[in-house]
């Protein structure tokens, strides 16, 4: 992984990378994702709110170990990892919410995607 030096992150182990940025802001992101979805907001409302968790990944990685503050690059690295695990936490909290709480409208089909339940035999006519 040493050939992603430089693209992905700049410390010197790709392990701090791995912590900081996938372990700790994508928990980050995930948690914030999950409390949006539960108060039923929109999808936009978590992307601005994930912006504000990888920014707070980029000081963890200046604060702890002497990384870049104001790098755009690895911003935006940081920033597309939060993103990804927040949006998956997100549509996997909102997948949960539909069809548990409009169980006769519709049915999980992925523990990421819901679709409208057919109609019952009885109920068409």
């Amino acid at each position: 992984m040493s050939a992603l030096q430089g693209i992905l992150y700049e410390e010197p182990s790709a392990w701090l990378f791995l912590l900081v940025t996938v372990v700790m802001g994508g928990w980050a992101g995930w948690m914030a994702a999950r409390g949006i979805a539960r108060g039923w907001r929109p999808f936009w409302h978590c992307a601005l709110a994930l912006l504000l968790v990888a920014a707070a990944v980029r000081f963890i990685h200046y604060a702890l170990f002497s990384g870049t503050l104001l790098s755009l690059h690895y911003y935006a690295v940081d920033a597309v990892v939060v993103m990804i695990i927040g949006a998956a936490g997100f549509r996997y909290t909102r997948t949960r919410q539909m069809t548990s709480q409009y169980r006769w409208l519709y049915e999980k089909t992925s523990p990421l995607t819901w679709r409208a339940r057919a109609p019952e035999a009885d109920e068409v006519r």
